[in-house]
């Protein structure tokens, strides 16, 4: 199954799993896990919008990184500009927040409520240029599902 069939049938998933919850965190956790699990990669979770910082919120993976100021790191420049970042090589990336050194690409997507970022979700991969318009057209959907 290629990377668009896969997204096409978490879809689904995610929209059957988080249907009719309102909690926000436990959806929040499902999705993590559900993309952590069908992809494999290193890192899957939010960060939430909690004041002039991103804190963290339910994840897949290794230890992370709890608190990121607003516009720094890839997470922070995503919130900033209020839009999905892909780095095909976080190691090139001016301010990278290095929470672990084995992480090499990643994409952050912001989430919105009432036209303002609350969320972003935060995906890293092991490997060098992991993320591409795929990836950001249907994490940007899943994430309008939350």
């Amino acid at each position: 199954m290629n990377k668009e069939d896969k997204y096409k049938k978490l879809a689904a998933q995610v929209a059957a799993v988080v249907a009719g919850e309102t909690d926000e965190i436990a959806n929040m956790a499902n999705v993590a896990a559900v993309l952590h699990e069908a992809f494999g990669f290193w890192w899957t979770g939010f960060y939430r919008v909690i004041g002039q910082e991103l804190v963290l919120g339910p994840f897949q993976g290794p230890l992370a990184c709890t608190r990121i100021p607003y516009g720094k790191g890839v997470c922070g420049t995503a919130w900033a500009k209020s839009e999905t970042v892909i780095v095909g090589n976080v190691h090139e990336f001016a301010g990278h927040i290095a929470c672990s050194d084995a992480s090499n690409s990643e994409i952050v997507v912001p989430m919105f409520k009432n036209g303002d970022v609350f969320a972003v979700l935060d995906i890293d991969s092991k490997e060098f240029n992991t993320f591409d318009e795929i990836d950001k057209i249907y994490l940007e959907e899943i994430v309008k599902t939350l």
